[in-house]
């Protein structure tokens, strides 16, 4: 019971840190089917900036919203010119949005580029269910913390066999900790980062 509760306390606080830290691995606002892309489709078709302000910080509105106007413009001329605005406009749009969360941009990229994890976050947003999005995160955070626990475990019981054996025994311990140390750190960051997140509301 002790290590299941330990094991979702620490999916929980992974999950965290998918959500509100912008620069892990996974984000994916620079993807075509990526949230901010999906907005600025329908942001186009409505013929309404307001809703795209909020990916960006309040001193680029004035810059979305001329190249919404621009856009806007050009798209009335034809298919192949509203295909190439739109294109303008997404790469503009994400690339002011990337470098507010101090990320790098490096161009748009094709749909389906999104990691699962960051698909299934979207998913329990979509749907309002989280529940099945917990349960994977824990099974994975438990299988990687186990994995890693019973490596070192077996060469515990032959380290004092042999000089090479002590030696694969101290890298399965070196593993672990630092597995363990940098999961830690980690979540740490993640709570760190939503703390102020809420002290600037």
């Amino acid at each position: 019971m002790k290590r299941k509760t330990l094991t979702a306390i620490v999916g929980m606080a992974v999950l965290g840190v998918w959500l509100f830290v912008p620069n892990v691995t996974w984000a994916h606002c620079d993807t075509l089917d990526g949230p901010v892309v999906i907005e600025a489709r329908a942001a186009l078709e409505k013929k309404d900036v307001t809703p795209l302000l909020k990916w960006v910080s309040k001193e680029h509105e004035e810059e979305i919203k001329s190249s919404f106007k621009k856009t806007l413009a050009v798209r009335s001329k034809g298919s192949e010119a509203k295909e190439l605005a739109d294109m303008y406009f997404f790469e503009t749009l994400v690339r002011i949005h990337r470098a507010g969360e101090g990320a790098p941009y490096t161009g748009l990229k094709p749909a389906g580029h999104i990691e699962p994890p960051v698909a299934a976050a979207d998913k329990a947003i979509e749907t309002g269910n989280i529940e099945r999005l917990t349960t994977n995160i824990n099974l994975a955070a438990e299988k990687a913390i186990m994995e890693r626990f019973e490596h070192l475990m077996e060469t515990k019981k032959h380290k004092n066999e042999s000089v090479e054996a002590g030696r694969k025994y101290v890298e399965a311990y070196v593993i672990f900790v630092h597995f363990i140390e940098g999961l830690h750190n980690t979540i740490q960051k993640g709570v760190e980062h939503g703390h102020g997140e809420e002290n600037k509301h």
